[in-house]
C-alpha cells in the first residue's frame, strides 16, 4: 500500500469535504491505514484511481474458479509465514482423471473426490475440485468426463494443452467456471486466445525457469488476461520448495507483480510425489491436483491444511450454551466446558463413549481452552453462574449437582457457594469420564 503522501500526490488536492474528511490529506492518511474506500473522494481521475488500485493491490491476486456456493478461492495471500498475521485461502486440493483410464474409472474417482468429506472441530473438511485430464488421444471420453464433472458441485479444472479441444469443453461446462490448464511456450498464442474469449482463470507452466514464468505472466497481462496461475516446475521436492519459496518471496516481499498470482501444484501417485503434495499445502501451493487421493494420505493432509489456514489470532469457537449428548431427562448429569472448539468436540467424544444422556453447559471464554481461560481470568466461578442462569439450566436439570474439569478444581468451593449446588470434581483429562459418569448414581 502506498504511503499517504504518495496518495496525497494523486487526489484533487480540492479539500471539499465531501469524502467526509476536512482535508485531502486527512483522506489520504485513512486511506493508507485502508481505513476508507477510494470511492469515497468522487474528483479522483481515472489515471490516478487506476495507479492508486494498482499499487494498493494485493501482493498475490485473488483468483476464483467455479460458481455459486461451489466457488473455489485461490491467492489473495500477503504473509510468508502464518504466525505473521494469518493465510486467507487453504490450498484447494483435487483429484485428477485422465481419460486414458477409461470412463468408467474417471466417474470412479468423481464418486471418491465428492465422499471425502469430514467433520473436525466443528468444520466440514472435504476435497474442492476435480480435474479432467485429456492424454489418450481419444477425446471422446475426456467430452464425456467433462460433463460428469460438472455437475459434481465441486471446482473443475480442464487439463489439456490442446486449444481446439479446450474450446469444446468450455462448451459443455461454461457456467461452472472452470480452470484452464494450461498454456505454455509452445502453445500459449493459442491457448491465451481461448482463455480471453471466455474470460476463465488460466494456467502457465511449462517454462524452463522462473524467470521465462514470470515472462509468460507478463505476456499473458499485456494480452488482456487478468486471472492467472502460475505452475512452477518441480522435478524434486527440493526444486519445489526453492520455487514456491521464491515465486511467493518475489510477490510478498519485492511486489513483483509477474509472480504475484496463486500457484498450482500437480503431483503424481507414488509415495514421493505424496511428500510434495504436504510439501505444496505447507509451503505455498495454492492448488494441489493429485492423481491418487486414498483416504488413508488425503484425510491426515485435510487437517494438516485446516490446521496451517486456521487464523492463529482468532480461536476456533463453538457457540457458547446447553447441549444435549444423547437424549437426557430433568435427572441426567450435567457438565460444563468451554467453547475452545477443540476442547468441546473431545469432551463431548469422550462423553458418548460412556452411552448415558448427558447435559454439557459450553461457557463463553472466548475460544480459550479451560487452564488457558481459567488463568485469564474468563473462566471463573462468576462466569459458570451466569451461563447457568442465562441457559434456565435448573429448569431443565433438577439434578441439584454439577461436574467440573478436574483442572480447575479450585472454583469448586465459590461455585457450590454461589448455585448451592453440589460440585463434583471431575478427571483431569476428559479420558477419564466415561468411567466417572457411568459410577454416578442414577
Amino acid at each position: 500500500m502506498p504511503t499517504a503522501m504518495e496518495i496525497y500526490k494523486l487526489l484533487p488536492k480540492k479539500n471539499c469535504g465531501e469524502c467526509k474528511f476536512p482535508t485531502c490529506l486527512a483522506f489520504a492518511m485513512q486511506l493508507a491505514n485502508q481505513k476508507v474506500a477510494l470511492e469515497a473522494c468522487p474528483y479522483v481521475s481515472p489515471e490516478a484511481k487506476a495507479t492508486l488500485e494498482e499499487s494498493g493491490a494485493p501482493p498475490i491476486k485473488l483468483v476464483t474458479i467455479g460458481s455459486g456456493e461451489f466457488v473455489a478461492k485461490l491467492g489473495d495471500e500477503t504473509q510468508l509465514f502464518r504466525h505473521d498475521k494469518t493465510f486467507y485461502h487453504p490450498t484447494v486440493l483435487g483429484v485428477i482423471a485422465d481419460d486414458a483410464e477409461g470412463l468408467a474409472a474417471m466417474k470412479s474417482k468423481f464418486d471418491a473426490a465428492k465422499a471425502m468429506s469430514f467433520e473436525r472441530v466443528g468444520q466440514i473438511i472435504r476435497v474442492d475440485s476435480v480435474a479432467v485430464r485429456h492424454s489418450s488421444g481419444q477425446k471422446e471420453d475426456f467430452l464425456k468426463a467433462v460433463k460428469e464433472a460438472s455437475g459434481l458441485g465441486l471446482a473443475v479444472v480442464l487439463m489439456t494443452e490442446d486449444p481446439g479441444l479446450m474450446g469444446e469443453a468450455l462448451a459443455i461446462c461454461a457456467p461452472g467456471k472452470p480452470l484452464l490448464y494450461r498454456a505454455t511456450p509452445q502453445n500459449f498464442d493459442a491457448m491465451v486466445a481461448v482463455a480471453k474469449a471466455c474470460a476463465f482463470p488460466l494456467v502457465l507452466g511449462g517454462a524452463s525457469s522462473i524467470d521465462e514464468l514470470s515472462q509468460l505472466a507478463d505476456r499473458a497481462k499485456k494480452a488482456g488476461l487478468s486471472e492467472l496461475v502460475l505452475e512452477p516446475g518441480s522435478s524434486s521436492a527440493s526444486h519445489l520448495l526453492e520455487n514456491m519459496t521464491i515465486v511467493r518471496r518475489a510477490a510478498v516481499k519485492k511486489k513483483f507483480r509477474p509472480l504475484g498470482y496463486p500457484t498450482v501444484l500437480v503431483v503424481g501417485p507414488s509415495a514421493k510425489e505424496e511428500m510434495k503434495a504436504a510439501l505444496g499445502v505447507m509451503k505455498y501451493s495454492s492448488m494441489v491436483l493429485m492423481e491418487d487421493m486414498s483416504k488413508e494420505f488425503v484425510y491426515p493432509l485435510m487437517a494438516l491444511r485446516q490446521n496451517i489456514f486456521t487464523d492463529p489470532q482468532v480461536p476456533i469457537q463453538v457457540k457458547a450454551g446447553l447441549y444435549t449428548v444423547g437424549s437426557p431427562t430433568d435427572k441426567s448429569p450435567l457438565l460444563f466446558t468451554t467453547n475452545f472448539s477443540l476442547t468441546y468436540f473431545t469432551v463431548r467424544a469422550d462423553i458418548e463413549k460412556s452411552k448415558l444422556p448427558v447435559w454439557l453447559l459450553v461457557v463463553d471464554t472466548d475460544g480459550q481452552s479451560v487452564m488457558t481461560a481459567f488463568a485469564a481470568g474468563k473462566l471463573t466461578a462468576e462466569s459458570v453462574v451466569k451461563a447457568l442462569e442465562s441457559e434456565k439450566v435448573k429448569e431443565k436439570c433438577v439434578r441439584n449437582e454439577i461436574v467440573i474439569p478436574g483442572q480447575v478444581s479450585r472454583m469448586s468451593g465459590k461455585l457450590n457457594e454461589l448455585t448451592g449446588m453440589k460440585v463434583l470434581v471431575g478427571p483431569r483429562e476428559s479420558s477419564g469420564l466415561p468411567k466417572m459418569l457411568k459410577s454416578l448414581p442414577a
